[in-house]
């Protein structure tokens, strides 16, 4: 599995709005429909669409 990196403060905005909260989350992969987010303590993967 790829490293997660972390938001930046638009990401972090965007994320929020899917009542995550993101200082939880690290973004994986970034593809032009979905964005693959990663929880930084459990390892859990979840797809949110992108902007």
């Amino acid at each position: 599995m790829k490293q997660g990196r972390n938001l930046t403060r638009q990401q972090k905005i965007y994320i929020a709005s899917f009542r995550f909260n993101p200082n939880n989350w690290l973004i994986s992969k970034k593809e032009a429909d979905r964005w693959l987010i990663i929880h930084r303590e459990t390892g859990r993967s979840r797809t949110i669409p992108a902007p």
